[in-house]
């Protein structure tokens, strides 16, 4: 820190201090998370949606599980402490996932909600002929 100081001092890089006030509020949030185990902390749950899409009549099972998404997407970007919405395909192993992550702090409210919308998009997920292994899977998700 001293090091960075004296730079700072002599040479006046703003970017360095921007540079060291994000470092500080980093470690600072660190200390703030939760723990699993020694050195296995976090922020933030993720709820998991997955299941294999078909690669039968040009792949409309994939298209149509896009399409459900599409059409459930602003009802999910509106649950309380959303952190971020990703959508995953493989076309080797044919997985679909989408992938919901919260705040930790807010997951337990989205739970007593029954996960809202899950429900209305599986139902329309289990309709799609092609769809299998429709399956949800809760954990913690961090960027290291």
């Amino acid at each position: 820190f001293y090091f960075y100081k004296t730079v700072l001092e002599k040479f006046r890089f703003p970017k360095m201090i921007k540079f060291n006030r994000i470092v500080l509020t980093k470690s600072i949030i660190r200390r703030n998370m939760a723990t699993i185990a020694d050195g296995v902390t976090f922020n933030h749950i993720a709820r998991e949606w997955r299941f294999k899409w078909s690669p039968d009549n040009d792949k409309a099972s994939l298209s149509a599980a896009q399409n459900v998404l599409v059409q459930h997407l602003p009802e999910i970007k509106t649950v309380p402490g959303l952190v971020d919405v990703q959508r995953v395909v493989c076309g080797g192993c044919l997985d679909f996932k989408v992938i919901v992550k919260l705040n930790s702090s807010n997951f337990d409210a989205w739970k007593e909600k029954n996960f809202s919308p899950e429900e209305s998009f599986l139902s329309s997920i289990k309709s799609i002929p092609g769809l299998t292994a429709i399956e949800t899977q809760t954990y913690t998700l961090e960027t290291i």
